[in-house]
C-alpha cells in the first residue's frame, strides 16, 4: 500500500516493526483496546443501515486518529483498528459491489464505485482535520 502521508514509514520500516512486535502473551492489553473498540464499532455499523455511511464516517474517523502527532498507539488500537476495523469493512463493500454487479444495477454500481475515492477524501480530511487542532 503506498501512503499519500510524507511522515508515514516507509513499508520497510513498517515491516521491522511488526518484527520487533513482542510475543501474543505480552500484548493482551492491545487485544484488549482493540476488543473493546470493536464492539461499539459493529454496534454502530448495525444501527446505521448504511454500508456507505458506516465506511465514509469509519475513513474520516481513521483519518482523525492517523493524523495525531505524536502518534497516539493506543487511541489506534482502540479507535482506529478496533472501532474503524468493526465499522467499516471491506468483505461489505465487495459483497454489495458483487450482488449489484449480478443485478446489472448500475446506480449502485455507481454508488459503490465512488466510495472507494470519498473514502480517500475522508481519510485525508480526518488527517488535516487532526493537523488543525494540534496547532491550536
Amino acid at each position: 500500500m503506498v501512503s499519500l502521508d510524507p511522515a508515514a514509514p516507509t513499508p520497510a520500516a513498517a515491516a521491522s516493526e511488526v518484527r520487533a512486535q513482542p510475543p501474543l502473551p505480552s500484548r493482551v492489553g492491545e487485544l484488549l483496546l482493540v476488543a473493546v473498540g470493536a464492539v461499539p464499532g459493529a454496534w454502530l455499523r448495525w444501527a446505521l443501515h448504511c454500508d456507505p455511511l458506516a465506511n465514509l464516517l469509519g475513513c474520516l474517523l481513521i483519518g482523525l486518529v492517523s493524523g495525531q502527532r505524536p502518534a497516539r498507539p493506543r487511541l489506534m488500537l482502540l479507535l482506529g483498528i478496533g472501532f474503524c476495523g468493526a465499522l467499516t469493512t471491506f468483505s461489505g463493500w465487495i459483497l454489495a459491489l458483487a450482488s449489484a454487479l449480478g443485478q446489472g444495477n448500475g446506480l449502485a454500481l455507481l454508488t459503490l464505485l465512488l466510495q472507494l475515492p470519498l473514502g480517500l477524501a475522508a481519510v485525508l480530511a480526518g488527517r488535516l482535520l487532526a493537523r488543525r487542532r494540534l496547532r491550536r
